[in-house]
């Protein structure tokens, strides 16, 4: 089983890189408890963006970039991770995303988390990140995981669950969306049997 993290972290180190390794790291864990062998690889767009930018105008991917490419629409399970500018996701994030193919990830288990200096950003996981990936048609796990710099180090209180509760949330809820695939199972197969199931519906 293959699950791959996407960083879109600028700066090393990066908070965004270390909330990718966090999430991926726990929900490895969550899929070993349950006996699945999970190989795990971390893309960090930041090494891509001369690619990525060179990809956009030509149309022609880097070896490098068409890997990642590979490795992201070839994943079992995918964790992506932003920090956010200007209330949104980078623009390298979007831009990177924007060279996977629309129904590359349909149906495929993802995991959405950001970073930013205050938690007043914490909304672009819903108004940005999660349109973003429901528009390419993946399954997106209902928890996503913001970290805020003040999350860093906190448990949190009786009120607000701090970061680590967050993390295995969303990493117990991807490992299980992954785990309910049949071994061997792709997207397209998902395809083709929900493509059964409307073929069944009656509208008379």
């Amino acid at each position: 089983m293959k699950l791959v993290a996407v960083s879109a972290g600028l700066s090393t180190p990066s908070s965004t890189r270390l909330l990718a390794d966090r999430l991926a790291e726990s929900a490895r864990g969550e899929l070993a408890a349950q006996g699945h062998e999970v190989e795990t690889e971390v893309i960090e767009l930041r090494e891509l963006a001369g690619a990525v930018a060179n990809h956009l105008v030509t149309g022609f991917p880097s070896p490098q970039l068409a890997a990642a490419i590979d490795a992201v629409t070839g994943a079992h399970g995918l964790i992506a991770v932003t920090p956010v500018f200007t209330a949104s996701y980078s623009g390298l994030f979007k831009s990177f995303f924007d060279l996977i193919d629309p129904d590359a990830l349909t149906g495929k288990p993802v995991l959405v988390a950001a970073t930013g200096g205050t938690a007043r950003h914490s909304l672009v996981l819903e108004h940005a990140l999660r349109p973003l990936f429901a528009y390419l048609r993946a399954a997106v796990v209902p928890t996503a995981v913001y970290a805020a710099s003040e999350d860093w180090g906190s448990g949190g209180d009786e009120y607000t669950e701090g970061l680590p509760g967050r993390i295995r949330r969303a990493a117990g809820e991807l490992a299980a969306l992954m785990a309910a695939r049949p071994a061997g199972e792709t997207p397209d197969d998902d395809i083709t049997a929900l493509e059964r199931q409307l073929s069944d519906l009656r509208f008379d």
